[in-house]
């Protein structure tokens, strides 16, 4: 019998933090301490290139339940607590049943696991977060439209070592184009192709039926969006190679910014047509 289990919305609005995978260290922390409140003894991490192409946590702790794979990826899913009144008595590292969500909807994930009791192990792949297809489902059947986002997606910059190119291998393109079938069965009505090869991009605005959205992912998506700051210029420091600039806001504005602070400085601003007036003998009576 499965012990995860998903929480009543009291609980969810009490507890919930949005949590958000920013890092690879973030992913790692996390399935730490799932080992370490399923009872493991022994832990062993495994990392390559900093993360960004392969985390692999082994431990010995106690499994999960067959019954329990796939739910234990929803958001809000958990066996550490039942109801609000259990936060009094928690003693686990993690509760909030958000993280495993949270890491399966920016990575390929894969789960082997095994019970005391189970004569064989389970083998559970995620491929790039098709789970969160299920919440696009429940958002639209509650009358909210929604703009699924593949590729390159803000909340994961970190998680993919950066500002990266998706979708380039044989295997992370076919990912890329099953999330996109996904997303439109759950009922997103358009999707965001972010930072996908131009080709992949077109090949997969002609494989579904909803619109897309191209940023970074060349000519042949159904229409075209540029994040306002790097079309207009206004960082220096970082300029994506798909955004081109259509004029240099950023140098007047920091020459603003500097002409204010001095003239602040100095005393120049504010001059008396800047302010407001009142009658003397108000501040006169004044005690």
């Amino acid at each position: 019998m499965g012990i995860i289990k998903e929480l009543d919305q009291g609980t969810i609005n009490q507890i919930a933090a949005g949590e958000v995978v920013e890092r690879p260290s973030s992913i790692v922390k996390e399935l730490l301490e799932n080992s370490i409140d399923a009872g493991a003894t022994r832990i062993s991490v495994e990392i390559e290139e900093g993360g960004t192409k392969s985390i692999r946590i082994t431990d010995n702790g106690k499994g999960i339940n067959k019954e329990d794979i796939r739910i234990a990826f929803l958001r809000h899913t958990t066996s550490k607590i039942k109801t609000a009144m259990d936060l009094l008595t928690v003693s686990s590292l993690g509760f909030r049943g958000e993280a495993l969500s949270s890491i399966a909807a920016v990575c390929q994930v894969e789960l082997l696991t095994r019970t005391a009791d189970a004569m064989e192990g389970i083998r559970y792949r995620i491929e790039g977060g098709k789970e969160v297809v299920e919440q696009i489902r429940a958002i639209v059947n509650a009358s909210i439209p929604v703009v699924a986002h593949l590729g390159l997606t803000p909340q994961s910059i970190n998680a993919f070592g950066g500002f990266k190119v998706q979708g380039k291998s044989e295997e992370a393109a076919q990912r890329l184009l099953e999330e996109a079938r996904a997303v439109e069965e759950a009922g997103a009505f358009a999707v965001v192709l972010e930072c996908v090869p131009a080709k992949l991009a077109e090949f997969i605005s002609k494989e579904i039926s909803i619109p897309t959205i191209g940023i970074g992912a060349g000519a042949g998506c159904d229409g075209q969006v540029l994040v306002y700051q790097d079309m207009l210029g206004m960082y220096s420091d970082f300029v994506p190679k798909f955004a081109k600039q259509y004029a240099k806001v950023g140098e007047v504005m920091r020459k603003a910014f500097a002409d204010y602070n001095k003239e602040v400085k100095d005393g120049v601003f504010p001059e008396e047509k800047h302010t407001f007036k009142i009658d003397e003998e108000v501040i006169e009576k004044l005690y």
